[in-house]
C-alpha cells in the first residue's frame, strides 16, 4: 500500500485513496490486518512520495517548463507568477492540494519546479499527508461498512468543491494576472528566490 501511495504522490495516476479506504475497511471487517500498520504505510508513502516528487520537480521541472511551457501558454512572466504564488502561498497549496485527486499527483512536482523552500514544503507536506492518509484510514476504520454508503455522496461533494475551488482560483488568476505579475516582478527585484536561472 505504501508504495502505491508513494508513486501516486510522485505523479503516477494510481488509486491511492481507494487503496487506503479498502485497506482500512479490510482491517475493520476482518481484524486480520492492523489499522496502525495501514496508517503508517499510507502516511509514510504519502510523505515520501511527495518528497521524491519535489526533488524531481526541483531537478527537472523548471528546465522542462522553460523548454516546453511556451507551447502551452506558459510564458516567462507566468512562470515567474507561479514561483511567486508558491513562495507566498505554497504551504496552503501543498496542504490542500493533498485532498484534490488531480492536484495531489502534481503539487509536489510543481512545488519543486517553482523552487518552493524545502523546509516549508516538508512541513505542509507532512501535515497534509498525515491528515489525508491518516484521516481516510481512521475514518474508514471507525465507520466500517457505512463508508461504502457515504463514499459516493461524499466523493461527489468533494469533487464539486474541488471544481469550484480550482475554477474560482483559475478565474481569480486570469482576472488578476497582470496585477499579480507586476507584483511578482517587483518582488523578484528584491528577492533572489524568484529569479529564474536555468
Amino acid at each position: 500500500m505504501g508504495i502505491v501511495v508513494m508513486l501516486e504522490s510522485m505523479g503516477f495516476p494510481l488509486p491511492a485513496e481507494s487503496l487506503i479506504i479498502t485497506g482500512a475497511l479490510f482491517c475493520a471487517t476482518t481484524h486480520k490486518l492492523s489499522i496502525t500498520g495501514v496508517i503508517i504505510a499510507a502516511v509514510a508513502g504519502a510523505i515520501m512520495g511527495d518528497n521524491f516528487g519535489y526533488l524531481i520537480g526541483r531537478a527537472l521541472g523548471l528546465k522542462l517548463l522553460q523548454k516546453y511551457g511556451p507551447k502551452f501558454g506558459l510564458t516567462p512572466e507566468r512562470l515567474l507568477l507561479g514561483r511567486y504564488v508558491f513562495l507566498k502561498h505554497g504551504g496552503s497549496v501543498v496542504f490542500f492540494g493533498r485532498f484534490i485527486a488531480v492536484l495531489r499527483m502534481f503539487v509536489a512536482l510543481l512545488a519543486g519546479a517553482n523552487h518552493m523552500p524545502w523546509h516549508t514544503f516538508l512541513w505542509h507536506n507532512a501535515l497534509g499527508g498525515l491528515c489525508w492518509a491518516g484521516g481516510y484510514a481512521i475514518g474508514t476504520y471507525l465507520l466500517g461498512n457505512e463508508v461504502l454508503k457515504l463514499s459516493g455522496p461524499v466523493g461527489i461533494g468533494f469533487g464539486i468543491c474541488a471544481i469550484i475551488i480550482i475554477g474560482g482560483s483559475f478565474l481569480f488568476l486570469k482576472r488578476n494576472e497582470k496585477r499579480l505579475t507586476e507584483e511578482a516582478m517587483k518582488a523578484a527585484e528584491k528577492d533572489d528566490r524568484l529569479r529564474i536561472t536555468p
